[in-house]
């Protein structure tokens, strides 16, 4: 499978994923939500940043996927504060995402920028989508 990954503009999330600062990608919520158990090794993750330009510019690869069991408040916010050096969090992602119950967290390698590909327009709402193909949801 293949991972259309939106990332945060405000924080400069994917600045510092193709400058090699970040090397791990969290998503958490109140339940099991994608990309939960849907991430394995090897799979490719394609980023696109959330409110831009439509353009997927840089690519990875999945190295390591930890899915969190149901998590205390205290737990989860642990778990963000132990990733922290590899997430590369803002102050305001930080709060979004610790406390979470389950927590998601990938590891990525071989960061590549890409040649732009254009995001057909998409009426889902998610901030991370599953695919067999990155072509089938866009084009160069």
């Amino acid at each position: 499978m293949e991972h259309l990954v939106y990332t945060d503009r405000r924080a400069k999330e994917l600045s510092k994923i193709l400058e090699g600062s970040k090397s791990m990608i969290i998503r958490g919520a109140a339940g099991r939500k994608v990309p939960y158990g849907r991430v394995s090794v090897g799979e490719k993750l394609f980023f696109i940043e959330n409110n831009g330009d439509g353009i997927i510019r840089a690519s990875a690869t999945v190295c390591c996927v930890f899915n969190s069991e149901k998590m205390t408040e205290e737990e989860s916010k642990t778990l963000v504060s132990e990733n922290l050096n590899k997430l590369i969090l803002s102050d305001a992602q930080i709060k979004r995402w610790a406390g979470k119950k389950y927590l998601c967290l990938i590891e990525i390698e071989n960061v590549k920028e890409i040649e732009p590909l254009k995001l057909n327009k998409q009426k889902n709402m998610d901030d991370w989508i599953i695919v067999e193909d990155i072509n089938t949801i866009a084009k160069y």
